[in-house]
């Protein structure tokens, strides 16, 4: 058996793997010469982990995961907490700690393992077809590529998605611009061991640590889609967003490098049910693109590429039938987790003032125990719990 891979992202080549640990051949194709992560970092937690340690990733994931061992919401103004906890009850009842790594160290760590003069760079695919008893990938190139499955994992921008949805799809700003990049870890920003968050005015300033002495941060504003900004102006845009907040968020903004600074208008697709075509899957964020509000993006591709590679290996009724159990196994999962974030995105992002107010107030009575109740029932909902 041999499948085509479309996409050598974090969904795709987690799939290639999967299926290569399964005995499956592959061959991955990614459109980008080289690819620059978008984002400067994930954070990983124990469903995604569980999974890349199922890949084989599990000693090289550990070297390169932050060591974020509490959770702290401050207030905005003066930088007082509202609530802090440990970690450890969450990591004991689910047996896995979450991991925030570099964009870039994860995908090195992922085309290291797949094999990385194996993926086809500079591959840009034009047309997908069926024939019986195979599938065939057709590029912008002249090039073909046929084989007995195809998995979509060419991302939020899916040229694959409406083939196996017979409609395009729209993409729906989530109402809010997001900056993130790394820098230095500064004690008198955070905690190098804590996941930090400010927050105030339906915005949100959040800092994780990652591998090499860096901090992971990122600033959340609701804000008009389209405006004319980007890395030139960032730290006087952040200046005006955040005027008046505490002195580690300043600092942070004076920390930051523009170069090296991402900005997103952050999106998400209306869930769907089909994620399968015939032969052709969709996985990762081409068949769930999600808001990053609960941090399961990345970890809910993971999954997918896991449960896929089961079902084939497993399955003795053909390709077909697997990829429909595969479907059957994903579909409501990657539904929940997209209006989860979803729902998660506008109490964090004041959509209703009113609702975002109560909020902040009950964090200053926050043990822990409803926040990590909730990750919790996330991450207990994947395929190797």
């Amino acid at each position: 058996m041999k499948a085509i891979v479309i996409g050598g992202g974090i969904g795709g080549l987690s799939a290639a793997i999967a299926l290569k640990r399964c005995g499956i051949a592959t061959e991955v194709y990614e459109a980008v010469k080289e690819i620059k992560p978008v984002g400067a970092a994930i954070s990983i937690w124990p469903n995604g982990v569980k999974c890349l340690n199922w890949l084989g990733m599990k000693e090289r994931l550990q070297q390169l995961g932050g060591p974020m061992e509490f959770m702290a919401y401050q207030e905005y103004q003066q930088g007082q907490t509202l609530t802090r906890f440990s970690l450890d009850p969450l990591i004991n009842s689910v047996g896995e700690r979450p991991y925030p790594v570099a964009r870039a160290e994860l995908q090195d760590m992922l085309l290291d393992t797949y094999g990385r003069s194996d993926v086809h760079f500079g591959k840009r695919v034009a047309k997908v077809e069926e024939f019986d008893g195979g599938v065939r990938a057709s590029f912008e190139d002249g090039h073909v590529a046929e084989g007995d499955l195809l998995i979509a994992a060419d991302g939020t921008h899916s040229t694959i998605r409406p083939y196996v949805l017979g409609f395009e799809t729209e993409r729906r700003y989530a109402g809010y611009v997001n900056w993130n990049g790394l820098v230095e870890i500064d004690e008198s920003i955070a905690p190098a061991n804590q996941w930090t968050t400010f927050v105030g005015e339906g915005k949100r300033v959040s800092l994780m640590p990652v591998s090499g002495n860096r901090f992971y941060f990122f600033f959340d504003v609701p804000l008009p889609k389209g405006l004319a900004e980007d890395r030139t102006t960032v730290k006087e845009d952040l200046a005006r967003y955040f005027s008046g907040w505490a002195t580690p968020v300043q600092k942070l903004i004076a920390a930051i490098d523009p170069q090296t600074t991402n900005r997103i208008e952050i999106h998400d697709i209306e869930p769907f049910m089909q994620l399968v075509r015939g032969r052709v899957a969709l996985l990762g964020d081409s068949g769930h693109s999600t808001t990053p509000d609960i941090g399961q993006g990345g970890c809910a591709a993971m999954e997918d590429a896991v449960v896929l590679a089961i079902a084939l290996q497993t399955n003795s009724l053909g390709v077909e039938d697997a990829l429909l159990r595969y479907q059957e196994k994903r579909a409501y999962r990657v539904k929940d987790l997209v209006l989860k974030a979803r729902k998660r995105c506008d109490v964090t992002h004041g959509k209703d003032m009113a609702v975002t107010r109560s909020w902040y107030e009950e964090l200053k009575s926050e043990t822990g125990e409803r926040v990590l109740s909730g990750m919790r029932e996330t991450i207990l909902g994947g395929p190797l719990e």
